[in-house]
């Protein structure tokens, strides 16, 4: 399960909302308990996607390692990544699948005519062929 605070939660949707038609994408720090994660912070971070953005998200390896760097840095986790989904559900994607990295959840925000819609969590499995859907709340 990861529940996501209110306000790294409201800068998600913002992010999301700011960045339509295109998809958006960040980092979500947190602490884990057992089973469970706790997202405390997110952190915007570029999609640098060179084809169309409203259908793909792509980080840079270096946010990435520099978006790890300040989750240590605050004493937390990188829990995972999210991104919006513009005009469509909140799936994981094949596409989303093949970028994916195991250690992560993976947040998709729905954001339909530039308004939230839903959202869902997933968990992909270590060789990339799957993905659960992981129990979200915020």
């Amino acid at each position: 399960m990861i529940r996501i605070e209110p306000e790294p939660w409201a800068r998600m949707i913002a992010h999301a909302r700011a960045t339509y038609p295109n998809e958006c994408c960040g980092a979500m720090f947190g602490v884990r308990h057992g089973e469970g994660k706790t997202v405390t912070a997110a952190l915007e971070l570029e999609n640098v996607s060179p084809g169309p953005q409203a259908s793909r998200y792509e980080v840079r390896p270096e946010d990435l390692l520099r978006a790890d760097r300040e989750a240590s840095a605050r004493g937390l986790d990188l829990i995972g990544i999210y991104h919006s989904h513009p005009d469509c559900d909140a799936y994981f994607s094949e596409t989303d699948l093949q970028h994916s990295c195991p250690w992560y959840s993976f947040v998709v925000l729905s954001v339909k005519q530039g308004q939230f819609d839903h959202a869902s969590s997933f968990l992909p499995n270590f060789d990339q062929t799957a993905a659960d859907r992981e129990e979200l709340s915020y």
